[in-house]
């Protein structure tokens, strides 16, 4: 069943024109998105490696993984509000956790088949970029996911 789900999610991506020629991700189009020569004008080299490249930061060293303050979290390419500080919560990962996007219309999720691993990619739906992944071990109780975002790909902005 496992692998009949796999075919289906690798289907799926190559026909939304998410997967390229050698089964890796290729960069969605939304409709702000650039030239990667673009964005590493606008980015600095952390925002360009994670974003960009699809980069990953460290755990545990990072911007964000610790954070409790109250506020969102915003694309650090576009300033588009993606999560919310209410929706966060202490994985034990070192990464910023959320039980969902504040809005499914902010984010999209496509097939990543990097690294010899099947992941689901978490991707800003405007422009394309790279932002995390999401798993389904986050809290049963608040609808079992957890959004693993890096904190290269976000700006907080306090309440």
């Amino acid at each position: 069943m496992k692998s009949l789900v796999m075919l289906f999610a690798v289907a799926l991506s190559a026909l939304l024109g998410c997967e390229n020629s050698n089964g890796q991700n290729a960069q969605v189009k939304g409709e702000k998105s650039k030239p990667a020569a673009e964005w590493k004008k606008e980015l600095n080299a952390n925002q360009y490696h994670i974003m960009v490249e699809k980069g990953t930061e460290p755990p545990y060293h990072n911007a964000y993984w610790n954070n409790h303050e109250k506020g969102v979290y915003v694309s650090a390419a576009t300033g588009e509000v993606l999560f919310s500080s209410d929706d966060k919560f202490d994985s034990g990962t070192g990464w910023p956790s959320f039980t969902k996007p504040v809005s499914n219309s902010k984010v999209a999720v496509i097939q990543d088949i990097s690294y010899g691993m099947s992941r689901t990619e978490v991707i800003e739906r405007s422009t394309g970029l790279h932002l995390g992944h999401v798993f389904d071990d986050g809290p049963e109780d608040r609808g079992g996911k957890r959004f693993c975002m890096n904190s290269g790909a976000l700006k907080f902005v306090k309440k």
